[in-house]
């Protein structure tokens, strides 16, 4: 073969491959494209629901029922439970035309401490990636009880920036959460709330917190001290676009029992899930009641 032969065999080599590349690349450009618009188009606003230590992915079906109490479309509740090997069981179904469905992602290792959190905020990472993939959801919320507030706090400062162009956290609610542990004086920080503290500027300043305590006697709620709960505001406030604290007493104010209190019920109903009937009036679907 001549010098001149090889040189237009290159030349068309190199041609076929060049069109090769830009016909892949204009393929994944449409295809990010069409998810993106999907994404953006999608009115799915999921609500997800982390409980504490010791409790699994069933935690909160009592208080789902009373969510869904006198509901012409109840809220569909669907499940994941994070094994120890990371493996993922999902379970439950959606309903219909489902506009905020209830999600709730429970850890087999369910234990407490400080390291074990990280380790559930990094599984809660791969949950809710799998997750995303499957709706497609550009908003969601989160209601995290006891350590569930705490995982997804660790969630938001280390992980949630890799979603944040795509998936916009409007609101979490934390109850009964223990920012400080069992400290119950505020200056004697504990290493996970000066982590907190130190990494808040990662949190996105387009969200709204509602931190919730329950009081027996005005100093905890018999597991919880008041002030662990209300250090959420050296983590929030300030950083956040609104914060706000709240407390609870009374009947069922007792740690183990805030998800079945009827007043967080009525909180969850007021301030995590009207907008969502407001959205859907517009949208000329039923109202949910």
């Amino acid at each position: 073969m001549t010098w001149k032969k090889r040189h237009w065999l290159i030349a068309l080599i190199s041609i076929v491959m060049g069109v090769a590349v830009i016909g892949v690349s204009l393929q994944w450009s449409r295809k990010n494209v069409s998810q993106l618009a999907q994404r953006h188009n999608s009115t799915i606003v999921p609500l997800i629901m982390i409980p504490g230590s010791s409790a699994t992915e069933n935690r909160f079906d009592s208080l789902v029922k009373e969510l869904n109490v006198n509901r012409r479309n109840p809220h569909s509740l669907l499940k994941i439970r994070v094994a120890k090997n990371d493996h993922l069981t999902f379970s439950g179904e959606m309903r219909p035309r489902d506009r905020a469905p209830i999600i709730v992602v429970g850890f087999e290792n369910n234990h407490d401490g400080y390291s074990n959190i990280k380790n559930q905020a990094r599984q809660f990472n791969l949950a809710f990636k799998a997750l995303n993939e499957r709706l497609s959801f550009s908003r969601f919320e989160v209601v995290g009880h006891s350590n569930g507030g705490l995982i997804f706090t660790v969630f938001l400062e280390k992980d949630y920036s890799q979603y944040a162009n795509e998936v916009q956290v409007t609101k979490l609610m934390t109850i009964g959460s223990p920012f400080n542990f069992n400290e119950r004086n505020v200056n004697n920080k504990t290493q996970m709330l000066s982590d907190f503290i130190k990494n808040r500027k990662k949190l996105p300043t387009n969200l709204n917190v509602y931190s919730v305590a329950g009081t027996q006697n005005y100093t905890s709620d018999g597991i919880v001290p008041l002030t662990s709960v209300m250090a959420s505001r050296y983590i929030f406030q300030g950083q956040v676009k609104h914060f706000t604290t709240m407390t609870v007493s009374g009947s069922n104010a007792q740690h183990s029992d805030l998800p079945q209190n009827r007043q967080i019920v009525n909180l969850i109903n007021h301030y995590m899930l009207t907008a969502k009937r407001r959205r859907q009036v517009r949208l000329n679907e039923p109202v949910l009641h």
